[in-house]
This record gives C-alpha cells, sequence and structure tokens, in this order.
C-alpha cells in the first residue's frame, strides 16, 4: 500500500479537554465575533483589517508582531477593527515545500501532525489569552476546523480550494464570517457559486457523521487578483473590478453582500511593498461610490516584522519563510494612514 498509517490522531473535542478556552477568553472571543458581524450586517462602519503574516511560522515572532498589532489597534479601534491573521496552513501549488506549522511546528524539522495540532492551537490561544486577539485562518482542510473552532473569528477559503464541495459544505455550518477567495483563474462565477452553497442548508458527511447545516449568512467574496493564460498576474482591486462584483451581488439575492479585498497575492504581483499603495486606492473607490463602500468590508494585507522573504531556514528574526510580506514600520504607517483617511 502506497499511504502508510503511522498513529491516530486524536479528535477536536480531546485536544480542547486538554487545552480548554477560559471562561474569560470564551466571553472575549464572543464580544469580538458580535462586533466582526456588525461589520458584515452592515451595523457598524468599522473597517476590518485582516492582517499579519503570511504563514505562523514560529510562535516567538507571531507573538512579538500580535504585541505591537494591539498597541496600534488601540490607537485606531473608533474606525478600524483588526482580525489579526494566524495562517497555520500553507496551501502549496505544487504540493511541495514548507506546508505551514500544523505539518512543521518546527519549519525545520520532519512533519509531526500531532505536535502541530498542538502548535497552532496553542499560539491562538495565546493571542487570545494575552492580547485578546480572536483570529483568522485559512480552511485548507475543512476537517482540522473543529481544532480551533472556539478560537477562531474569522475563516478564509482559499483560490484552489473554493471549487471543493467539502469547502463549500462545511462553510455553511459555520457561525462566523467566511471569505470565499476568487480561484486562480479569475472566474467571478466560480466564487459567487462558492458563496450561494455556503449560505445555504446542507445534510453532508463531516468528521464521519451526518450533519445538517443551517447556512451561513456571512459567507463573502475575497478579491485576490488572478493569473491569465500566460502565467501573469492580473488585479482585481480596482474600482471597475469592485463595479463587477457589485452588480454581481445585486443580481445574486445573496445575504449580506460583503467583500474583502486581498491587496497582496496577485493583486500586488507578490510585490508586497505595493500593498501600501493598492490599500489607499481601494479606500479612495469607496469614497467614488456609497454601495461600494458598502459592500467593501475590509482589507487583507500580509505583514509581518522585516519586510520581504526569506529561506525556510533563514535565521532573520520576523521574515517570512513563504510570500514576502510588508515589514511593521510600513504596516504600522499604512494602518495610522487608512484610520486618518477614513475618520475624515
Amino acid at each position: 500500500m502506497a499511504m502508510n498509517f503511522h498513529h491516530k490522531l486524536p479528535i477536536p473535542q480531546d485536544i480542547k479537554a486538554q487545552y480548554p478556552v477560559t471562561e474569560e477568553m470564551a466571553q472575549a472571543k464572543a464580544k469580538r465575533d458580535e462586533e466582526i458581524l456588525k461589520v458584515f450586517r452592515g451595523e457598524s462602519d468599522k473597517l476590518l483589517l485582516i492582517i499579519g503574516p503570511c504563514s505562523a511560522d514560529h510562535k516567538d515572532p507571531v507573538m512579538d508582531y500580535l504585541e505591537k498589532l494591539r498597541t496600534v489597534q488601540e490607537q485606531v479601534k473608533d474606525t478600524i477593527l483588526m482580525i489579526p491573521r494566524i495562517y497555520t496552513n500553507k496551501p502549496r501549488t505544487t504540493g511541495d515545500g514548507y506546508k505551514g506549522m500544523l505539518h512543521q511546528p518546527d519549519p525545520n524539522a520532519k512533519p509531526d501532525m500531532l505536535h502541530g495540532i498542538i502548535a497552532i492551537r496553542d499560539l491562538h490561544m495565546s493571542a487570545l489569552r494575552q492580547f485578546g486577539f480572536s483570529c483568522a485562518d485559512e480552511m485548507l482542510y475543512p476537517d482540522n476546523y473543529r481544532y480551533l473552532s472556539d478560537l477562531l473569528s474569522y475563516v478564509a477559503i482559499g483560490a484552489r480550494s473554493v471549487e471543493n464541495q467539502q469547502h463549500r459544505l462545511t462553510a455553511s455550518g459555520l457561525d462566523i464570517p467566511v471569505g470565499m477567495k476568487n480561484p486562480t483563474s479569475g472566474e467571478l462565477s466560480v466564487m459567487m457559486n462558492a458563496i450561494t452553497a455556503a449560505q445555504h442548508h446542507h445534510t453532508f458527511i463531516y468528521r464521519g457523521w451526518e450533519v445538517e447545516s443551517d447556512g451561513n449568512p456571512y459567507a463573502h467574496a475575497i478579491l485576490r487578483g488572478y493569473k491569465d493564460h500566460s502565467g501573469n498576474s492580473v488585479s482585481n482591486y480596482h474600482y471597475e473590478d469592485l463595479r463587477r462584483l457589485l452588480e454581481a451581488y445585486e443580481k445574486s439575492g445573496l445575504a449580506n453582500p460583503a467583500v474583502i479585498v486581498d491587496a497582496n497575492h496577485e493583486n500586488s504581483g507578490k510585490q508586497c511593498l505595493e500593498q501600501v499603495r493598492i490599500a489607499k486606492d481601494i479606500l479612495h473607490s469607496c469614497r467614488q461610490n456609497d454601495d461600494i463602500k458598502k459592500m467593501v468590508k475590509g482589507i487583507m494585507i500580509e505583514s509581518y516584522l522585516v519586510d520581504g522573504a526569506q529561506k525556510v531556514d533563514g535565521t532573520v528574526y520576523g521574515q517570512s519563510i513563504t510570500d514576502p510580506c510588508l515589514g511593521w514600520e510600513k504596516t504600522e504607517r499604512l494602518i495610522l494612514d487608512m484610520a486618518e483617511t477614513l475618520s475624515k
């Protein structure tokens, strides 16, 4: 047999019992969940900022980053609500390379899924306990969501996963916002179909159970750019792209029309410093059209302590080992500039 079974992993219920969330932490998350949902319902005009490293590779620099983010959050709390990115699974285009903390809690060691599950839960718990941040993660493996379901306030479904039935059905059973990225082809209809599926109720198999979902009215779009047939990056954050998405929403009849615009990936051509200009361009588009302003609920930024990226075995503290990220000084300046623009 080509697949070798090493050992059976503990179920989420057992991991949660071993590493429990306190009542204080649960209340903090519930309060943040409601704040975030108010944005999606149109009851709050704060801008969501889903921000942090491309992948959470080491606990210490991630926590140092969150400490800085907490300080800035207090400064901009009237206009911006931050949801830190703690992305613990890393999709790989070819399947090769570092797959995130879940696979390798130590990026330079062999994969260890049990210690990976414990490490990602510990990191998300630490963010909530120490800084009051319930965070975002990517749902690369739908079955694994339950390991973090009492900690996450936002879930993203990636460009390669958005057409997958299990991702769509699992999203329909979540009670937090789930962002559906446009696929790598850029086809908006694929993303809109995914949102529709996630907003409807379903009966399906999940973790060996027959389950029934209510549908998730907070499933929404994420625009992240795409590749054309020649492999060139094509952006879709411009005013015209937002108008096109708005028209698609108007025809769809979907609840809570919303988009988070990803300022990196193909929108920046993975030129991380371009995120500053792109974020400001998105805010400019919002000022030109009230309907676009209502639809754009937030911006996604890839940011870490140090500009750029390094190899997996690199030694620069707080620099990404996956996609290049905006460094802290530029990040802080961008957040303060955005808050000033929003307050006018």
